[in-house]
């Protein structure tokens, strides 16, 4: 029998690069979505269809469940009030939780964040350490079969990461960035992906959360520095990068969020970047999915020159034995 997975954010960065694994495996993928049309790019993958539904409603998780081995949550908002957060990170986790139960679709891979914690800084943080909370209490009563996959920030092409810093500074004769020396640990979407379908396949992933985390250490101002440079700002030197003193950057951020939609960098976010993005080493990570992580360099440069970071990735592996 054909597998079939039910992937909740699947029309999203994450969304697309997990979808097209899937279909690639073998697998049949149902993905929900409020506007049909926001799914238009998964139509030409076979194998994957889109369906009308709002997942924050307990009647459609219901509806969605039944007929599919297996569900995967990668619904998260990056900016918002404490109520959106708690609506995302913690009331759709528990509303899972409930329908996966009352459908008996056991197996659940869920995709948090890396630094998720209850005493965390920001509100993103904590909400996202309540969804992990709810989904364990549910896993420890005979509920769920629950695997939790905690990812650094996420690169590739198609991100709102590194293309954004690229774009930022076409127009802007210098950077002036908020938390330039918080340190992050990139993890490329094809090993997030990677890593989600090896948990899907592998029945000893159960019961257990996963760091997924790149094979480097970066400052933010490093990031936006290389984001320049690759996408041959300035014939490759990128913009110069002033970092702000933390009361200077809170007002940067908060003058950010008036702007109409997302903002740039919100107050929340640089709450969030007071806690360094890494692995903690604590926990198992791609390696122990059999993933070597990708380098970031090779595959940005790249995708920042409209190239395939496939074919990059591709051929890096073959050079090096993998």
């Amino acid at each position: 029998m054909t597998p079939r997975v039910l992937v909740l954010g699947g029309t999203g960065f994450v969304g697309t690069a997990l979808c097209e694994r899937l279909q690639r495996a073998g697998v049949q993928v149902t993905v929900p979505t409020r506007r049909r049309r926001a799914a238009q790019h998964l139509l030409p993958m076979p194998g994957v269809l889109p369906v009308e539904a709002d997942v924050h409603e307990a009647a459609a998780l219901a509806r969605l469940l039944p007929g599919h081995d297996a569900v995967v949550n990668l619904v998260a908002i990056l900016h918002g009030s404490e109520t959106a957060f708690e609506r995302v990170h913690a009331a759709l986790p528990r509303a899972l939780a409930a329908a996966c139960a009352q459908t008996g679709v056991r197996r659940l891979v869920h995709v948090s964040a890396l630094g998720a914690s209850a005493q965390g800084p920001s509100r993103y943080q904590r909400s996202k350490a309540r969804g992990e909370a709810l989904l364990w209490e549910a896993a420890r009563a005979g509920q769920i079969d629950l695997t939790v996959l905690r990812p650094s920030v996420i690169f590739g092409a198609g991100d709102r990461f590194l293309n954004l810093f690229a774009r930022l500074q076409k127009p802007l004769p210098v950077m002036a960035l908020a938390g330039a020396e918080a340190r992050l640990q990139p993890v490329w979407v094809g090993d997030v992906a990677q890593a989600i379908l090896r948990c899907l396949q592998d029945d000893a992933t159960i019961g257990q959360t996963y760091e997924l985390a790149g094979p480097g250490v970066w400052t933010l101002r490093q990031l936006v520095q290389a984001a320049g440079r690759w996408s041959g700002v300035r014939g490759g030197r990128g913009r110069p990068v002033i970092g702000l003193p933390p009361a200077l950057g809170r007002l940067q951020a908060a003058a950010l969020e008036l702007l109409p939609g997302p903002p740039l960098m919100s107050r929340d976010n640089l709450d969030s970047l007071r806690v360094d993005n890494v692995a903690s080493g604590a926990l198992p990570g791609l390696q122990a999915l059999g993933i070597q992580p990708a380098p970031l360099p090779p595959i940005a440069m790249r995708f920042l020159g409209e190239a395939s970071e496939q074919a990059l990735l591709d051929g890096y592996r073959r050079t090096a034995g993998r």
